[in-house]
């Protein structure tokens, strides 16, 4: 079935001008509103937020959208096919790929009459709670912010100024909410080392992108004072970089922004089938196993090694008969590989 691509820009007004450390400061935020509509007339939506950050403006996404609208797959359901295509045509300009890949989600769950987070088999009692954000500004303008956000349990503090502790007194005297802190890269490695101790004083969770997201060994460093977890925001654009973040102990917790992640919808079913928004097992990239599961996998290196050591299969050093086509029935212990 043929796919119809329909692009729109929307300005969004936001009730305080959106302030970070990269700067910022304007009320109106200009989106790309994308629509994927089949033969039958199901649409499916996404949205393109783009950030100058990475080099993306609403342009540079209906541009990169006409080059990407040859490509739709011809089944909405083939989703991974038409993420790798996609990341093939235009590598970068992750914004318009994710609009593109969440359009698809959404026509497929509709189409099937399923939300996507039953399509990926996920638990939403299980999800782990987001937060509200509160932009850099005056500390007495972000304490308003804060009172504002009163129906929001968990709050994310822009930080990366030179005022950083009198904002974090200013907001936790307005409140004894969790807190989590985003530097959007404005700290310096000296800078984010000094910060560690006080945001750990002021009841801070983890802290978000201290340093460049080019600078994993800063960014480690940061880690390996294991003052507090942290994580390396929204850098990471596909899920191939979140694996390669892990591996170099650079970060602790998986937090890409889903709008800004190249491949969209696969990237966030690695986020959400393997993680869950919960620790890394930051040597390897995963969760920090169970006890049955490492149990599993002494076992597994265990019986590999054997094998490694004698290629000899093992029915053969059990004295098991070959299996028989057609037949389901083996000696127990032959069916346990002894």
């Amino acid at each position: 079935m043929a796919l119809k691509l329909a692009a729109e820009v929307v300005t969004l007004k936001t009730k305080h001008p959106f302030v970070i450390a990269r700067g910022g400061g304007d009320d109106a935020n200009r989106v790309v509103w994308v629509r994927l509509t089949d033969t039958d007339g199901v649409e499916g939506w996404g949205e393109a937020d783009p950030s100058r950050y990475y080099g993306e403006t609403a342009d540079t996404v209906l541009a990169v959208l006409e080059r990407l609208a040859p490509h739709l797959p011809r089944d909405p359901f083939d989703l991974e096919a038409a993420e790798a295509r996609f990341a093939e045509v235009v590598p970068k300009n992750a914004a318009a790929r994710a609009a593109l890949s969440a359009a698809l989600h959404d026509l497929v769950g509709k189409r099937l009459n399923q939300p996507v987070w039953k399509l990926w088999g996920l638990d939403p009692a299980r999800a782990p709670r987001s937060s509200f954000t509160i932009g850099l500004d005056t500390p007495e303008k972000m304490r308003q912010k804060v009172t504002e956000a009163a129906a929001y349990p968990i709050l994310k503090i822009k930080l990366g100024t030179e005022r950083d502790e009198q904002i974090l007194r200013a907001i936790r005297d307005a409140t004894d909410k969790p807190l989590r802190v985003d530097a959007n890269a404005g700290w310096t490695r000296e800078r984010a080392l000094q910060m560690l101790p006080i945001l750990k004083e002021y009841g801070v969770e983890f802290v978000e992108q201290p340093l460049p997201p080019d600078d994993l060994e800063g960014i480690a460093a940061v880690r390996r004072r294991g003052i507090l977890p942290v994580r390396r925001g929204r850098d990471q654009h596909q899920a191939r970089e979140v694996r390669l973040a892990a591996r170099s102990a650079a970060h602790d917790r998986d937090r890409p922004g889903a709008r800004h992640a190249g491949d969209g919808g696969l990237h966030d079913r690695v986020v959400a089938r393997n993680h869950g928004g919960r620790p890394f097992h930051a040597a390897r990239g995963r969760r920090r196993p169970g006890r049955r599961r490492a149990h599993r996998e002494r076992s597994f290196r265990r019986g590999h090694d054997r094998r490694r050591a004698d290629p000899t299969p093992h029915r053969a050093r059990a004295g098991c008969p070959a299996p028989v086509r057609g037949s389901l029935r083996t000696p127990r212990a032959c069916a346990r590989g002894q």
